[in-house]
């Protein structure tokens, strides 16, 4: 009999709709879903370039979330939620994100697009059995469409374009009246996006096409009622033809009116409104890709937030990066060969210096992996220049899309943390650093603290110190070092000293080095 685990929540806040997921997790990455919850929310709509939530769309979804939340704490599950391309957007986001951790309790991570295309067909794969094959998903939201290519659970390629359903509707069917040359320029619009990636995505190759979302959902329903047959409860595995697909796209652009549409048999009324954007979107991926057919699958973002937290979950105790996130900042780090040697060395030194701190900066399993992560990277700035290389790592960091498997927030721990390994201090002035809550200043100075004195620890790029241990007594931490027989460690121990003072003022003790 399967072993049960602690309930858990994903909350997926996207630019249509706000879905809530609540299961318990099985073994073997099986989960049993408890309740589920959905609110159209058009968090995306009423800005146009999408670059503003609107204090109307942001009440709404805070609405949505407080009870999201009551519904979860029924289950006593925690709650992992992610917002999306509104969010991540929108130049205000933060006074959602404020008002969603104040009013509703909840934590929201913002994704990068690559990251939301990862965890779409994490989610995918648990519903349609395609895991041996080269498969290629499409997901339509309303402000993005993930287009991904994997096979045997990698992700081989991802690609976030901007166009989605409420996107595409504000810029051509935003009067009463559907018109024909706005189809026409919508039809242009879409091809223009979609071309340069179907080309790279045809050149690598499919076997087979799954499409999720609401909107092809709906588009599904949509086909099975021009067939004739009874609505479909579950429609995952559900297939659809280039035919299928044209018929319901001829059916959608011949009305003139959202009345009209609310007359088609199988559309969600709900989505009358922003249905055209949506079947012109899948209609001109069928026609660039060559999709003749494709399999519906109705788990999507939500499962795949849910999958990726019970991995880290199970994950948590082991003593490094997960094989995902670990593999990706390696790829990140190659930029600068050159200093794969010495960093790992110095991440060596700092992993052993946290383990033998726990009890002075009180930070847990998942903080030593953004410390692992910010050693490993905090040089890559010096493929920009050598000069301010720090500030550079903090950008490169900060706006690489090759660090899978982790949130945007996340991300800008390790740039930070990385950011600060050398020259000055985290300060209240520094704008990246002022904007991070206090717990998460905190964090970044303790793992800073710690990472300047690894890295001075290994100032020769020799491997002189080849560990370290440590014992507190009144108030000082006595850092005892392990060094090569017959080596000077006295650079070492000098540049650590010199760079102890964040360390020091983080943890609040007097640091002492001796070999």
């Amino acid at each position: 009999m399967a072993a049960e685990h602690a309930p858990l929540a994903a909350i997926d806040i996207g630019t249509n709709s706000i879905h809530l997921l609540v299961a318990r997790a099985l073994d073997g990455n099986r989960f049993e879903v408890i309740d589920r919850e959905k609110e159209m929310v058009r968090l995306g709509s009423g800005s146009g370039d999408m670059k503003v939530l609107e204090p109307a769309a942001i009440a709404r979804g805070i609405e949505t979330l407080q009870r999201f939340r009551q519904v979860a704490e029924i289950s006593g599950a925690t709650i992992h939620a992610v917002a999306t391309s509104a969010v991540r957007e929108a130049e205000n986001r933060d006074v959602f994100l404020d008002r969603a951790r104040a009013e509703a309790g909840i934590e929201v991570e913002v994704i990068s697009g690559v990251e939301e295309a990862r965890l779409i067909h994490l989610g995918v794969l648990q519903a349609v059995p395609v895991f041996d094959q080269q498969v290629l998903l499409i997901d339509i939201g309303g402000g993005s469409t993930e287009l991904v290519l994997g096979r045997a659970g990698r992700v081989l390629e991802a690609r976030s374009l901007k166009l989605g359903t409420i996107r595409l509707t504000e810029r051509f069917f935003a009067g009463e009246q559907l018109r024909r040359s706005s189809v026409d320029e919508c039809r242009q619009f879409v091809r223009a996006y979609l071309r340069p990636v179907a080309r790279e995505l045809a050149r690598r190759g499919y076997e087979v096409v799954v499409g999720s979302s609401g909107t092809i959902v709906n588009i599904a329903e949509m086909v099975q009622a021009q067939r004739g047959g009874e609505p479909v409860r579950v429609l995952s595995n559900f297939e659809f033809t280039a035919a299928e697909l044209a018929d319901v796209v001829k059916a959608v652009t011949k009305a003139r009116t959202v009345k009209e549409l609310l007359k088609l048999d199988g559309l969600d009324p709900k989505r009358a409104d922003i249905i055209v954007g949506g079947v012109i979107l899948l209609e001109q991926a069928f026609a660039e890709l060559r999709i003749e057919r494709m399999i519906v699958s109705d788990f999507a973002l939500r499962e795949g937030v849910l999958l990726d937290a019970l991995q880290r979950t199970q994950d948590a105790p082991l003593h490094h990066l997960r094989d995902l996130r670990y593999q990706s900042v390696r790829h990140l780090a190659d930029i600068c060969p050159d200093e794969r040697e010495h960093l790992e060395h110095a991440t060596k030194l700092a992993l052993e210096l946290y383990d033998a701190c726990r009890d002075l900066h009180q930070l847990d399993e998942t903080n030593r992996e953004y410390l692992e992560a910010a050693g490993l990277l905090c040089n890559v700035g010096l493929f920009i220049s050598h000069a301010r290389h720090h500030l550079h790592s903090y950008y490169i960091i900060r706006n690489s899309e090759h660090l899978s498997g982790f949130t945007d927030h996340e991300v800008e721990l390790i740039a930070q943390t990385a950011r600060y390994h050398r020259k000055s201090a985290p300060k209240a002035n520094h704008e990246e650093f002022a904007r991070l809550h206090a717990r998460d200043q905190e964090v970044v100075r303790k793992l800073a603290g710690i990472l300047r004195v690894a890295i001075a620890l290994d100032r020769t790029h020799a491997g002189v110190v080849r560990g370290l241990s440590c014992r507190t007594e009144d108030g000082r931490l006595r850092v005892t070092l392990d060094t090569t027989e017959g080596a000077d460690a006295s650079l070492e121990v000098y540049t650590a000293d010199a760079r102890k003072a964040l360390l020091e003022d983080a943890l609040g003790v007097v640091v002492e080095f001796e070999t």
